[in-house]
């Protein structure tokens, strides 16, 4: 950037930080450093509807990309239109001044953890960093999304039940050198003597694989396969796309989680892929979709998934679901959790989530019933009244 850009925008900044109504010249305000800026900025009271914001998932961010998105909408005018780094700067000073102490402590920590990761870890398998499509993929699902068209994704999927889809994705060369680099992860961390933060509050193993720089390949591998198909099969949870993600790998067997309990993901739609070794046991089972209203309402739905190394697993986040104690050997998966910002503001505003909640497709079932009988019994109330005023 030259200094004539940077001028321009600690302009801009300036007049931000002043108020977006103040009608002074940028030649008669003082200068001012970008942290003094990004500490007197102050938010839109209401969203700009019309603007379209940048996406922010490809950066090196303390907090969730999604939320970004929704915040550029808030800023001044007069920051719109200045750089994305510049911007997300700007916002990130600003979630982390208005942050609890107890989150910025937590930014902070796994800022140093993941910088201390990155600048120590030698990496085993240096292509995996890299998403290269004929290396990692099998051919029938190349081919498929090669054009994406609807036609060519159902062509390799099978709609295992209501929520779930599997296709064989990944290739065997992928999935050995993929857990290879995690069993080398484990072992950097047990000889740096560190502590590992784990993938979820419910594994006790596993490895969050964007914090050892995977998380770029992830997101590609998020914006160029898995949001086009996820469009199709759940359009009803993916807004305007999938554009932020978690991903992991956790491992089953002895010295390691045995199984999986009963729960949903923080997610918009899940990718499952089971990555081998030999084993017995760890079938998925699944038991319906359902919105938070309803996560803990009866079971009715049931459907258990035996998993087969390089398949993929695509799944409605909201799915509960869990997995059965492994029996014997080593089971690793890859697992991502797609997120959609769009679908997550908008979800803010939704109250019936009928369209895909086996717990709201019900109540709204017993409501049509009770007006339909409602109607029945008004109607023939109405009847007998004619007949009687006939008489």
């Amino acid at each position: 950037m030259t200094s004539s850009d940077m001028n321009s925008n600690l302009n801009r900044l300036r007049s931000m930080a002043l108020g977006s109504s103040s009608n002074q010249s940028d030649q008669q305000q003082p200068r001012a450093s970008q942290e003094t800026l990004n500490a007197t900025l102050k938010l839109r009271r209401t969203p700009n509807a019309e603007h379209e914001p940048d996406h922010y998932e490809d950066l090196q961010l303390d907090f969730n990309p999604s939320l970004f998105r929704s915040l550029e909408r808030f800023l001044p005018e007069n920051l719109l239109s200045s750089t994305r780094i510049e911007k997300a700067r700007a916002m990130s000073d600003l979630l982390l001044r208005y942050s609890p102490e107890s989150e910025r402590i937590r930014v902070q920590k796994h800022r140093e953890y993941k910088l201390n990761i990155l600048s120590s870890y030698k990496r085993l398998h240096e292509e995996l960093y890299t998403l290269d499509p004929v290396s990692f993929f099998v051919p029938s699902f190349l081919d498929a999304v090669s054009n994406t068209s609807e036609e060519n994704f159902k062509s390799i999927i099978v709609r295992a039940a209501p929520g779930i889809y599997t296709f064989d994705m990944f290739k065997p060369q992928f999935c050995q050198m993929l857990i290879a680099e995690v069993e080398n992860m484990e072992k950097w961390f047990h000889y740096s003597k560190s502590s590992m933060m784990r993938p979820t509050t419910i594994n006790k193993f596993g490895v969050v694989l964007d914090d050892f720089g995977l998380d770029g390949m992830l997101q590609k591998l998020l914006g160029d396969f898995i949001s086009p198909i996820s469009q199709v099969l759940f359009p009803e949870a993916c807004g305007t796309g999938l554009d932020s993600h978690h991903g992991y790998a956790i491992e089953y067997g002895k010295y390691r989680d045995t199984d999986l309990g009963f729960h949903v993901d923080d997610s918009e739609v899940t990718l499952n892929v089971c990555l081998g070794n030999q084993f017995s046991g760890g079938e998925l089972y699944f038991r319906g979709v359902r919105c938070d209203d309803h996560v803990n309402s009866e079971i009715k739905e049931n459907y258990d998934y035996s998993q087969v190394p390089g398949q993929a697993v695509l799944h409605h986040g909201h799915h509960r679901h869990g997995a059965r104690a492994i029996t014997a050997g080593r089971l690793v998966n890859l697992v991502m959790w797609c997120r959609s910002s769009t679908f997550r503001e908008a979800k803010s505003y939704q109250k019936d989530f009928s369209s895909w909640c086996g717990g709201c497709k019900l109540e709204k079932h017993n409501r049509q019933q009770v007006a339909i009988k409602a109607t029945v019994e008004a109607l023939k109330k109405r009847g007998a009244d004619k007949t009687h005023v006939g008489h």
